[in-house]
């Protein structure tokens, strides 16, 4: 496998790994909402933003490095 193939596939697995983990930790936010800690579950959505923002970026850095591989 190609040096910049191998990295852009690690990174896409890492995003995934994000995303995942953010899903994960929401839905104990929405559980620890629903058991009255509306505070600590607001701490959490904000932080939660934070990992959608930057997932975004991630990703389109990801599209980005698997179009000029492809196209080299």
């Amino acid at each position: 496998m190609h040096h910049k193939q191998l990295t852009a596939a690690t990174l896409a697995r890492l995003h995934q790994n994000q995303v995942a983990l953010g899903e994960a930790v929401w839905q104990l936010a929405k559980w620890i909402e629903q058991r009255g800690s509306t505070e600590v579950a607001q701490g959490v959505q904000a932080q939660l933003q934070l990992l959608t923002i930057n997932s975004a970026a991630i990703n389109q850095a990801l599209t980005e490095l698997l179009d000029s591989h492809l196209n080299t």
